[in-house]
């Protein structure tokens, strides 16, 4: 595969990546705004299917393809800018994964009180907080990743 091919779809990755966590964080916090459990549990299905199709799926190539344009630039994988982007990546993988169970969790709590007719049940909202507040060091540092793609600064 050409390199030409190879950072075109490494590219593309980030876009997912980056596109997809935003998109699933405004309609999850629009969603979570209505308060209406029939709403956050349609939502909230979207957003787990949309992780697992497009987030999952981009989450996998970006180590791969990144691998191989590295090596076919001549970067070395534990140095430099190639270092802390790879660093930054498992960052925000640890909070990845657990958002994930968060929403997979938000999404069954909010269909169990849709079904009962009965409010979103305190464990909800805990969970939607620390969900919350999970997104704003994985997104910025998915930022970092991107803005040291396009420097490669010289550290």
């Amino acid at each position: 595969m050409s390199y030409e091919v190879l950072r075109y779809l490494h590219v593309i990755g980030a876009t997912v990546l980056l596109g997809t966590g935003a998109g699933i964080a405004f309609f999850m916090v629009i969603s979570n705004r209505s308060r209406d459990p029939a709403l956050i549990a349609h939502v909230a299905g979207i957003v787990v299917l949309a992780d697992t199709v497009f987030t999952a799926t981009a989450a996998i190539a970006q180590p791969i393809t990144g691998y191989l344009l590295a090596r076919a630039a001549g970067y070395p994988l534990f140095e430099g800018w190639v270092a802390v982007s790879l660093l930054l990546y498992l960052f925000v993988g640890a909070f990845w994964l657990p958002v994930v169970w968060m929403q997979i969790r938000m999404r069954n709590l909010a269909r169990t009180a849709r079904d009962r007719g009965a409010p979103l049940p305190a464990a909800y909202h805990r969970l939607y907080r620390l969900w919350f507040a999970c997104g704003f060091p994985a997104f910025f540092a998915v930022l970092g990743i991107v803005w040291l793609m396009l420097e490669k600064p010289v550290f």
